[in-house]
């Protein structure tokens, strides 16, 4: 049992948590000051209480969009390495009251759970700090209520950020917001760990209609992504390097670059934009510059131009480098210039315009990488695959999707990619694949080793690849399928993907490179008992109790 009353913040949502127990100094490990923690906590209690009178206005007929909108966003806000803007969150703080009491009014509130703080407090701006300190992670008594609690948040949130960007894409499904507000409304409530499971769960089977619905968007605004070969070296023309994870701005920077002499290199989870037809066929989108988010320290130095961040990743930058970021969406830091929405509609004349001014991004590798297996082109290539597998030239698939971070200790994956048998196919999404995609792995038969499906919400395609082969092969159980799981996570997001393969039945999930600070022993015996759930061990090890198997 921890305890927190005496810490300047208390956060362990991510995977980099102080100890592998949790961030409690002056800031996080992810450079997340103590306020700007408390302001995200508070953020997400008055969040619960939206939900509420949301949930009750909906029994009534009367749910607004105002604050199904507002909800997604608030959640998505505090993803690690999102928003380190304290001034922007309380304005969300503030705007969060505002629209809890006018949907309030007029409703018949009796179902809508009144006595709880999150529909009570009204603060103003000047007690929010004070406020914020009171309401972050809950010492209780019952130590497994509490990390069910926080693994059903982290996996909302995660959940909305997918959402976000379906809906960006005009792609909103109001079954699943109500779900959010369900669950939001139930851990404020006296629940048993049972009931808290059973929640788990079904935060997985609405993650899994979540990340189907951003498919969707996708691919219907972009079509199906297709087997590319993406540059990683540079031209000598100004540029942006545009991060993160929405491509809705990717395509609004495009057309507003056009013809204006400025080039767009993609960066860390933006990488897999090159694989769709409607953004691909861009002269302007150049390459991808460097590698996962957490080098971007390094790399921003040498790219010389502005950099765009439209979702989270951001490492807080120093020097220079921060006169040269631009965020927005959910993205924030102080001091950066931030880009609204006008209508759906963003103008990023302020970035092109930089852009112009600054020299060309300096070469720091040459060469080409190979993605573009999401689910539709790893079906049209079904009957190559299922020859591969049936002749025994593929022995085993193994998925690596997830995040990349900072940590020495990730360079596990690199050496497992490398210890694998020549026979394996690797599966993966996310920038996790940083670790190994520029390996030159080979192929088998003209099927490359490693299958690059795309961002990390497009580990649904994996999912989809698996259930097909599953089917192709007459199997009962998804895991009699020759595919060991070996998913590296760091924030929130990844947890929504976890929390989705739980859902389909997925067991013997390898989980590293350290399993959630915020599982109790207790759960955490659940997880390994019911699902099989591992952390990594050794290599060697690994390679031969489960692949070789």
């Amino acid at each position: 049992m921890f305890e927190v009353k005496d810490a300047k913040m208390f956060c362990f949502q991510c995977q980099e948590a102080a100890g592998n127990k949790g961030c409690s100094g002056k800031q996080g490990v992810c450079g997340k000051p103590a306020d700007v923690a408390n302001l995200q906590d508070l953020l997400i209690h008055v969040t619960k209480g939206v939900a509420a009178v949301n949930q009750c206005a909906r029994s009534q007929g009367k749910n607004g969009k105002e604050a199904e909108a507002y909800i997604m966003d608030a959640l998505f806000t505090t993803i690690t390495n999102a928003n380190f803007d304290g001034e922007v969150i309380k304005d969300k703080i503030e705007a969060g009251l505002q629209l809890r009491n006018s949907i309030r009014d007029g409703l018949n509130t009796e179902g809508c759970n009144p006595t709880h703080d999150s529909l009570t407090w009204n603060g103003e701006r000047a007690s929010f700090d004070e406020k914020a300190s009171t309401v972050g992670i809950l010492v209780t008594e019952n130590e497994d209520v509490r990390s069910l609690r926080e693994l059903i948040t982290y996996g909302l949130k995660g959940l909305a950020a997918y959402y976000e960007h379906a809906a960006n894409l005009g792609k909103v499904d109001t079954e699943i917001v109500a779900f959010v507000e369900e669950a939001l409304v139930a851990i404020t409530e006296e629940k048993t760990a049972d009931e808290l499971v059973a929640l788990t769960l079904k935060t997985g089977e609405f993650a899994v209609k979540t990340m189907a619905l951003l498919d969707a968007a996708n691919t219907g605004a972009y079509g199906n992504p297709e087997l590319t070969e993406v540059n990683i070296g540079v031209r000598n023309n100004p540029a942006i390097l545009i991060s993160g994870h929405d491509l809705n701005d990717l395509k609004q920077l495009l057309d507003q670059t056009q013809g204006t002499g400025v080039d767009i290199y993609t960066h860390s989870e933006m990488l897999p934009a090159h694989y769709y037809p409607e953004l691909k066929k861009y002269d302007n989108l150049v390459g991808n510059y460097g590698n996962a988010w957490h080098k971007q320290d390094v790399e921003f130095e040498t790219f010389n131009g502005p950099i765009l961040f439209t979702t989270n990743c951001i490492v807080p930058p120093k020097g220079d480098v921060q006169k040269r970021i631009f965020t927005t969406g959910s993205s924030g830091f102080p001091g950066c210039t931030h880009i609204e929405a006008v209508d759906g509609k963003k103008d990023f004349s302020a970035v092109i315009e930089m852009a112009k001014t600054l020299p060309a991004p300096t070469e720091i590798e040459t060469g080409k990488i190979v993605g573009g297996f999401a689910h539709n082109q790893v079906l049209a290539l079904a009957d190559k695959v299922v020859d591969a597998v049936k002749t025994g030239a593929v022995k085993k698939f193994v998925v690596m999707a997830g995040c990349d971070g900072r940590q020495k200790g990730r360079d596990y994956y690199t050496e497992f990619a490398k210890a694998l048998p020549n026979d394996t196919i690797i599966l993966t999404a996310g920038c996790a694949k940083y670790r190994y995609n520029k390996l030159g792995l080979g192929d088998i038969g003209g099927i490359p080793r490693v299958l690059d499906a795309g961002q990390c919400n497009d580990s649904y395609s994996l999912a989809v690849i698996a259930m097909k082969l599953q089917e192709v092969f007459e199997l009962q159980d998804i895991n009699e399928l020759p595919i060991f799981y070996n998913i590296a996570w760091y924030e929130q997001k990844a947890v929504t993907v976890l929390l989705a393969l739980l859902y389909l039945g997925v067991k013997n999930i390898h989980l590293g490179p350290t399993l959630p600070s915020f599982l109790s022993p207790n759960v955490a015996n659940v997880l390994v008992e019911s699902f099989g759930i591992a952390p990594n061990g050794d290599v060697d090890e690994d390679i031969k109790n489960f692949v070789l198997n």
